[in-house]
């Protein structure tokens, strides 16, 4: 009965309704050169993720995580061979996890605001930890071959002094920690005041969804697991398409 509760067809709907708006403006990204080097892209996709998490629960604030990047990497494909898009997943779930658990446990503001604090400075120190040990290495030896030039070209017109003997401790505490606080402020002031509502409009659609009469445990089951196998093949069919796309793009 629990498996059938939480795999509601409400659920899969909000989902797939967060996951659609987390890509469209994941999508539609933005730089700030006056501020951040421009592959640093600002987005507001984190407002739809963090609202879902707290209507639905971590574990569908993650599962919003991964449809939005295979959403996007079905329209768009990939401009960092599948690097950037895995850690923005990563990213992604660092913040939404500590979110939905502190939510789910106190369901009050304060808790709201305890779990939006708690996931932003795990999220931020993930993103650090990632550019020095993962990201920047990849950029620099499988998209640049090698070569640093690109990328402290990249990084001069902010910081012209930026070597790349320098360049981790200008890049990470001058751009990546400040550009990733920013991202966890913006996204959790426009979070706090609508969360509230709109977890009440999905609770109050639900209730009248949700069939009066009890379904037998055997067509429970049958539902749970059909929601399940839809679910799994739609991953995959993005998953096809994210790949034929990247694969075409070439």
């Amino acid at each position: 009965m629990a498996a059938k509760k939480y795999f509601s067809s409400t659920r899969i709907a909000m989902i797939a309704l967060f996951s659609a708006l987390a890509a469209v403006l994941y999508i539609f990204n933005f730089a700030m050169p006056f501020a951040f080097p421009g592959f640093l892209e600002f987005r507001f996709s984190d407002v739809p993720v963090l609202i879902g998490t707290f209507a639905l629960g971590p574990v569908s604030g993650c599962v919003i995580v991964v449809m939005m990047v295979l959403i996007k990497l079905v329209c768009v494909s990939t401009s960092t061979m599948f690097v950037g898009d895995a850690a923005d997943i990563l990213v992604g779930f660092a913040l939404v996890i500590p979110v939905g658990l502190i939510y789910q446990r106190h369901r009050t503001f304060r808790g709201a605001l305890a779990g939006l604090v708690t996931g932003s400075l795990i999220s931020t120190a993930l993103a650090v930890l990632l550019n020095r040990f993962a990201l920047v290495p990849a950029y620099v030896y499988l998209m640049f071959g090698g070569s640093w030039q690109p990328i402290l070209g990249m990084m001069t017109p902010l910081f012209p002094d930026c070597t790349q003997e320098n360049f981790y401790s200008i890049y990470l505490w001058a751009s990546v920690l400040p550009f990733n606080v920013l991202r966890c402020l913006v996204a959790s002031l426009i979070t706090l005041p609508v969360y509230k509502h709109i977890s009440r409009a999905i609770n109050r659609l639900n209730a009248k969804l949700t069939p009066k009469k009890r379904a037998s445990k055997a067509s429970e089951r049958y539902s749970t697991a059909l929601i399940i196998v839809g679910f799994a093949l739609a991953v995959l069919v993005l998953v096809f398409f994210a790949v034929l796309h990247y694969m075409l793009t070439q």
